[in-house]
């Protein structure tokens, strides 16, 4: 099974404009630390949302890890 896994915690977008356009936190608003994870059917809608302008576009991009 595909599952993408989104911690605010390793977004290298935190903290900045985009992050306040985000469709993690237009959808959650989360304030605890806890990730947000779709499986493939909901990163199917969440696309289809953002295409269709419903939603803004999944924004967040991990930080490299060493």
């Amino acid at each position: 099974m595909n599952n993408i896994t989104i911690n605010c915690d390793n977004c290298i977008m935190r903290a900045t404009t985009t992050c306040a356009d985000c469709v993690v936190t237009f959808l959650c608003d989360r304030r605890d630390d806890s990730a947000v994870v779709f499986d493939l059917a909901e990163q199917r809608v969440v696309r289809w949302f953002a295409d269709a302008g419903l939603v803004p576009t999944l924004r967040h991009r991990a930080e490299a890890t060493a």
